[in-house]
């Protein structure tokens, strides 16, 4: 009890000692102006930064515009936790290739077709080297070897 009145008194000594000087009050004043204005900055802040998925959507003449502008306004009322998703929903359509699937598909399509035409063109090679060796090997058979040349000999011996 001695304890909490003296730690009591010696706080509100202190206090009392700051609100007396002049340069506190002026301080005061400054830290709730930078205060307010960190606020209001903030404030402001969010709300600029929500639409910018919308915007987006606007430029790329999105199909959805309307529901990712409506989703950007929950999206401010939930401390945007939705705002990534909006900004990814609103970059994935461009209008000359709308949501970018059918054309990887079609480019699929087109390159299964090139496998195909290539995977032909080596059986047909398989069978021209097939019908290649049946022929040297039986062309082989009837010919004699060639002699070695003079320059072969000289390395032999």
């Amino acid at each position: 009890m001695v304890f909490d009145n003296l730690v009591g008194y010696t706080g509100y000594h202190i206090i009392d000692s700051f609100k007396n000087q002049n340069s506190g009050m002026f301080l005061d004043y400054f830290a709730l102006v930078i205060l307010f204005f960190v606020a209001f900055t903030l404030f402001y802040g969010v709300i600029a930064i929500h639409d910018i998925p919308y915007e987006i959507a606007a430029r790329r003449n999105h199909p959805h515009q309307d529901a990712i502008h409506i989703a950007g306004w929950v999206s401010l009322f939930t401390l945007h936790i939705l705002w990534p998703f909006l900004w990814i929903w609103a970059t994935l359509w461009r209008e000359d290739r709308g949501w970018g699937f059918a054309q990887i598909k079609d480019e699929q399509l087109v390159l299964h077709h090139k496998v195909l035409e290539l995977e032909e063109q080596i059986k047909a090679m398989r069978a021209e080297i097939r019908a290649l060796g049946t022929n040297t090997e039986a062309g082989d058979s009837q010919t004699t070897k060639p002699e070695k040349s003079d320059t072969a000999r000289e390395r032999e011996g």
